[in-house]
């Protein structure tokens, strides 16, 4: 049996991967055009006005692509006026997308109009009952008879206008068919798209994108690697729409959204992308532009062909093993424990008002467990020493970044005064393996341990070399030079980084550290700063590497620790906080998403570990929130479903009482705790 194809040319470089063009309107997707940025209206649609003035509004801030519901036929026919409208205003450029959900009739309908069709494979010919029911093979093939005589109209329409189509997967809506044989995972996603290309490709028609959409990104990026492996089996060609759908809002939004969409793009997938935010829309395209840019700016021409790909299986999730340390009775590092967050302070000078800072109530859920200070002299150290003996540090333990002109014999002194577990970290070449040797013997003597910053190819002469017979006493993180181009995957390199200890037999943790260079611009925004470790740290934790984490490029501790724990949560890696899975307003929407996400989030945010979705429609509403302990949905207009898990519990509620019956509903369940009360 051969081994399945790669689903990237290399996980070490960005080489964009290759894809036929698509042209939607005037606009090129895929082939050798730029990632193109697009989003969606949230006004009815049938309000036309409106609707052409959140067009406009768009396409004013660079949105390439405007995508509109059209939930029924008479939505769909009212995209005629919409586009000669949006036409007269200066926008005929600019091409719109209908977004169908159930009925054909209105795809059919919309295809005259626009210049694309979204179509949801699990919904388009399927009604969802989440039946549980074994299909035979012949079964299976009347089903798929089903779909090809109701979704080739489409299709044939689509060819003839000259119109491009979107086969949109949403994990949480695929059909019973593909649930009971496929289950809810990303395989069932893929297949559920693969149906309908089949379909496509049976009338001769390849003017397709896709997109594989979940809340959850570990799920989306293992979705859209295996569909990239599946189609280069069939060899399809099809260009990638990217998004992490229901990804929230705010900072919990764009950090959810530049995992799974980073992620990809680092890897060379993607071709278009949305950012899904619980926000008005035009907030949504500056995200979306800075991370397309930053993405681009790594692309290379081709990848590294001489070395041999990672141990990692890229289609499903499994931690890397690491060897625990134990740095204090409450903070194990490594093993089973959690990442864990380490915060730099600029200097010793500065560590008593960081440590104020950090002390404060607010961040009892998300501590700064390890602190950072730079020593470059002996006189820093001996500040360094002065400073911590009278401070109390909200921390666990305290790390130093030695400079290279402090050796171990300048630094015994000092070491021998200190109580407490203390980490010296200091970047190591090639040529240094026997003063490697001396700082691991020096750490170890009193009791303490090493942080290694070097190259993945050093670690062959660098691990034997570890002290102590379980080879916990050696961390693991990377220098900050560029090596042979890496510096545009920074991720790339941890994945050297993590395969050469894997070969080396070698346990010990991995730090990812997140500074000035591993980032390819040196933005001074916070959001470039998010993105940037977002699309390192988020791209590692997905992956299953990194056992403490830093946010180095953002000097205020608070917000350091913060967009750390946030990283964090937005990967699935530690959950610190109450999750919300929150879809996008769109035309669809039965309350006021973005008020209504804000006021639940002020009353349940302090509930750790407990997910909440709050669901415009019943569209991607019980499937979409399938992993959610709860659910608020909306069911018609002014009332509101609620849900545990997948299964609506109460009917039609009016809003007003739906957040007191929420809370009860979490209370009736053993999640509900009380808020703790803030310090002044």
């Amino acid at each position: 049996m051969k081994p399945p194809m790669p689903y990237c040319a290399s996980r070490f470089q960005t080489v964009r991967r290759p894809t036929r063009e698509v042209k939607v309107g005037s606009v090129g997707v895929g082939g050798i055009q730029p990632i193109r940025v697009q989003s969606m209206t949230t006004s009815d649609t049938q309000d036309v006005a409106a609707t052409v003035r959140q067009s406009i509004a768009l396409a004013e801030v660079g949105c390439e692509i405007v995508r509109i519901t059209a939930p029924n036929v008479a939505a769909a026919r009212c995209l005629r006026d919409i586009r000669r409208d949006f036409t007269t205003a200066g926008f005929g450029h600019v091409p719109l997308v209908a977004d169908i959900h159930f009925l054909p009739a209105a795809a059919m309908e919309a295809v005259e109009h626009v210049e694309k069709v979204r179509i949801n494979p699990g919904n388009y010919a399927d009604k969802k009952k989440f039946a549980v029911r074994e299909y035979s093979d012949s079964d299976y093939e009347v089903e798929l008879q089903r779909l090809h005589d109701a979704f080739s109209p489409l299709v044939k329409r689509c060819r003839e206008l000259g119109r491009a189509l979107r086969v949109g997967t949403n994990h949480g809506s695929l059909s019973d068919r593909i649930m009971n044989r496929y289950g809810d995972t990303p395989l069932g996603m893929v297949e559920s798209a693969l149906e309908f290309l089949r379909i496509a490709e049976a009338h001769s028609f390849q003017d397709i994108i896709l997109s594989m959409k979940s809340s959850n990104p570990k799920v989306m990026i293992q979705a859209y690697r295996l569909l990239v492996q599946r189609m280069a089996e069939e060899d399809m060609h099809y260009p990638l729409h990217l998004g992490v759908t229901e990804a929230g809002d705010g900072e919990d939004g764009r950090i959810k959204s530049a995992i799974g969409i980073g992620s990809l793009l680092l890897d060379g997938l993607g071709d278009t992308i949305r950012v899904s935010l619980t926000e008005d829309s035009v907030y949504e395209i500056p995200v979306a532009r800075a991370i397309a840019d930053k993405a681009m700016s790594r692309w290379r021409g081709q990848g590294d062909s001489a070395t041999p790909p990672d141990a990692i299986d890229p289609f499903s999730f499994g931690r890397r093993t690491s060897l625990p340390v134990d740095l204090s009775p409450r903070c194990r590092v490594g093993g089973d424990q959690p990442p864990r967050v380490i915060v730099r302070v600029a200097s010793a000078s500065e560590l008593p008002a960081a440590a104020a800072a950090l002390a404060s109530s607010r961040l009892v859920d998300t501590p700064a467990e390890g602190l950072l200070v730079p020593v470059a002299t002996p006189g820093d150290l001996a500040e360094l020493c002065a400073t911590a003996a009278r401070t109390v540090l909200p921390a666990e333990f305290l790390v130093l970044e030695i400079a290279p002109a402090l050796t171990p014999d300048i630094l015994q002194p000092m070491l021998a005064l200190t109580r407490g577990k203390i980490v010296l970290l200091r970047r190591f070449t090639g040529a240094e393996a026997g003063t490697l040797a001396d700082f691991a013997s020096l750490a170890t003597r009193h009791g303490h341990y090493l942080a290694c910053e070097t190259e993945a190819a050093d670690i062959p002469r660098f691990v034997p070399v570890i002290t102590g017979p379980d080879g916990t006493r050696l961390w693991f993180t990377l220098g900050t030079s560029a090596v042979d181009g890496d510096l545009a995957h920074p991720a790339g390199r941890y994945r050297r980084l993590a395969e050469a200890l894997r070969a080396a037999d070698c346990h010990a943790p991995v730090w990812i550290r997140n500074t000035a260079g591993t980032a390819v611009h040196h933005d001074p925004t916070f959001l470039s700063r998010l993105l940037e470790a977002s699309f390192l740290t988020g791209t590692l934790l997905c992956d299953g590497v990194g056992d403490l984490v830093s946010v180095e490029t953002e000097v205020d501790p608070v917000r350091a620790t913060r967009l750390a724990y946030n990283v964090l949560q937005g990967a699935g890696a530690r959950i610190s906080k109450t999750e919300f899975v929150a879809c996008p307003s769109c035309g669809r929407t039965l309350f006021d998403l973005q008020t209504t996400t804000q006021r639940i989030r002020a009353q349940t945010g302090h509930l750790k570990g407990v997910k909440i979705a709050i669901m415009g429609c019943i569209v991607n509403g019980p499937g979409e929130m399938a992993d959610a302990d709860f659910g608020y949905v909306g069911g018609a207009p002014g009332k509101i479903n609620l849900y545990v898990g997948k299964t609506c519990v109460q009917y039609n509620i009016p809003q007003a009482e739906a957040d007191a019956r929420l809370i009860a509903l979490i209370r009736e369940h053993g999640k509900w705790a009380d808020p703790a009360p803030l310090a002044p």
